[in-house]
């Protein structure tokens, strides 16, 4: 068996669930690389990630470059001396980093490589309504998510399931598939596997104000998809056009209904004391949306204290 020195490269909440699984593992993390302090929320703070507050709550060394070349940032991981390296949503890393340690560096990507390879797997896989998602751990190379496979692990999509549970899930599942890749590593019995060609390739590219936006023409289930796929971040939008004037609302949650509502896509209407908005093929409920400046609530205690104007319409 080998003896393993780990650095651990992460960012968000996602990562924390595999960097604890390892430090509480029987394996040694002597260090953790993580994105520098951000000011954030409205006193513009500078907040540190994820995987630093845990990394801290325990007492491993943490490095927080802003350039991933910097000579005295490669300095500081060789003293580290790491013969592994495991990497859990963090930035895309330069060769000299990834080609550093004896026994490589893998990725902990949230999909069933090759499909979803991109900046959000977990969000495009529920908006293109997909029943299955997984997890893969592959060795990092020059490109995105190309690199050879090691191990992966499959968890259903129910058709009630947001970006936020498939999120926490895969997390899970996630920490698992990397402690059985460090220890199949540190056994010398894992054989990388190239990724299949696939006629048919779902990428996951980074979400934005563009491709975040609802499209109201589309039926209904692409539009609930879209929306779950989004909740509860970034979150869907839209333009709440109320004679002229557009206000961005951001829906985080729609469902199905029995009610009948024939007019142009997105069209609102109020009926006993729910709101319904109109798609290609008939329409929808809102049941948790945000207005501008306000909190997030669920669409009957809006209409409590705001109200729809008669020609009201999403955009």
């Amino acid at each position: 068996m080998r003896e393993l020195r780990i650095v651990f490269m992460g960012t968000p909440d996602f990562a924390v669930s595999s960097l604890k699984a390892l430090e509480e593992s029987e394996w040694k993390v002597v260090g953790v690389i993580t994105a520098p302090d951000r000011k954030a929320g409205r006193g513009r703070k500078l907040q540190s990630s994820a995987v630093k507050q845990y990394a801290e709550s325990v007492g491993l060394p943490v490095l927080q470059p802003t350039n991933l070349k910097d000579e005295s940032f490669i300095d500081e991981l060789k003293a580290l001396k790491p013969n592994l390296q495991v990497v859990v949503a963090f930035r895309m890393l330069p060769e000299v980093v990834w080609r550093l340690p004896e026994y490589g560096t893998f990725n902990l990507h949230a999909s069933l490589l090759p499909q979803y390879r991109g900046a959000a797997p977990i969000n495009w896989a529920v908006i293109q309504g997909e029943q299955e998602s997984g997890v893969t751990t592959f060795y990092i190379d020059d490109k995105i998510d190309t690199g050879d496979l090691l191990l992966q692990a499959r968890a259903p999509i129910e058709k009630t399931d947001t970006a936020g549970t498939l999120h926490d899930r895969l997390a899970a599942l996630g920490s698992r598939l990397v402690l059985e890749t460090v220890e199949a590593i540190a056994a010398d019995q894992i054989t990388p596997q190239p990724q299949r060609a696939s006629e048919v390739l779902r990428a996951a590219p980074k979400l934005n104000k563009d491709n975040t936006r609802i499209d109201w023409d589309a039926p209904a289930t692409v539009v609930y998809n879209f929306i779950r796929g989004l909740s509860p971040y970034p979150a869907a939008w839209s333009a709440l056009d109320q004679d002229g004037e557009l206000l961005p609302v951001k829906i985080y949650k729609v469902s199905f209904t029995e009610s009948q509502l024939s007019a142009v896509p997105g069209t609102l209407q109020i009926e006993n004391n729910t709101l319904l908005v109109a798609v290609a093929d008939g329409c929808l409920q809102i049941d948790e949306l945000q207005l501008p400046g306000k909190r997030k609530m669920n669409s009957k205690d809006l209409l409590n204290g705001f109200e729809f104007k008669e020609n009201a319409i999403l955009r």
